[in-house]
């Protein structure tokens, strides 16, 4: 018979289409619960546990100095879980029903300026060969689409349509979306394409980026690479892919975009999370007013 822990991992990925980095992080969280469960309780299972065994694993990992943001993320993988034996009428009550999460101090993600960016298209200049040529689209990519890492990483070949200057990927929870290719950038593309037909011999031929082996790029890669590059022009702490996102974002408002249409480029399901994005270009409409305002002068 199928135990509850089995049978959520199938919900998380059949019918929450969640990917297997996600579900194995919350079955991650929910065994580590289990084990604390058995230590200090005696208890085999968790299907059935009251509030104060959970606050007692919180106070345990505060006392372990586990970041608030980190036992956050562990309560929300037993809050998903209980909420799945309650959908399939496990339990009758979630013992998460009164949590309140830990609070975590706001992190700001800074954006690459305008400058930034135009610094670096400039100091690569005209690519050549194999490496620097996808090295350069990547980073332009990730610039005019604000596409994911995983979802470039995952795009395939049958999924770039130049003649229509358009991508789809593949986002979170299998949504696809269709993004618009700049003309600019379809030359690159053309570029590469030509280029890639070169690697000698291509092992993961369905995907559009490959390394010089033939093979699909992985996440360490792609994110040693946009390090590198930024390291280059910029002083930021932080650079990476997922920074490049907010950047595409942010200059999108900050130049006239509405909301609505830089939510559905991101593959955003709600307008909260495109939301998070607005602060800088608040910041930029707030210098804009402060310096033509008449009053102001």
């Amino acid at each position: 018979m199928e135990s509850n822990k089995e049978a959520f991992r199938n919900y998380l990925l059949l019918e929450k289409k969640y990917s297997i980095h996600t579900i194995n992080a919350y079955l991650a969280d929910i065994e580590s619960f289990e084990l604390f469960n058995k230590t200090q309780f005696e208890q085999e299972s968790i299907d059935r546990v009251n509030y104060s065994q959970i606050r007692s694993w919180i106070v345990s990992l505060v006392d372990q100095e586990v970041a608030n943001v980190s036992v956050n993320r562990k309560m929300a993988s037993l809050k998903a879980f209980y909420k799945f034996l309650l959908k399939t009428k496990q339990i009758e009550v979630s013992p998460m029903l009164k949590h309140k999460a830990l609070k975590t101090p706001k992190i700001v993600q800074i954006p690459f300026s305008e400058k930034e960016l135009t610094d670096l298209i400039e100091s690569v200049g005209d690519p050549v060969g194999f490496e620097e040529i996808r090295d350069k689209l990547i980073v332009e990519i990730f610039y005019t689409t604000g596409i994911r890492r995983a979802e470039l990483i995952g795009l395939m070949i049958r999924n770039v349509d130049l003649s229509s200057g358009v991508i789809k990927v593949l986002g979170k929870r299998n949504k696809e979306r269709i993004i618009p290719v700049l003309p600019v950038v379809r030359e690159q593309f053309n570029l590469y394409l030509e280029v890639r037909a070169s690697v000698l011999e291509i092992v993961d031929d369905e995907y559009f980026f490959i390394s010089k082996k033939g093979l699909k790029l992985n996440e360490s890669f792609v994110y040693r690479l946009i390090n590198s590059y930024f390291s280059r022009v910029s002083e930021k702490v932080k650079k990476s892919p997922h920074v490049l996102r907010h950047t595409f974002a942010t200059h999108l408002l900050n130049n006239g975009a509405d909301l609505n249409s830089v939510k559905e480029l991101l593959g955003h399901s709600s307008l909260a999370s495109t939301q998070v994005y607005t602060h800088n270009s608040l910041a930029e409409l707030k210098k804009v007013y402060k310096d033509a305002h008449p009053r102001n002068k």
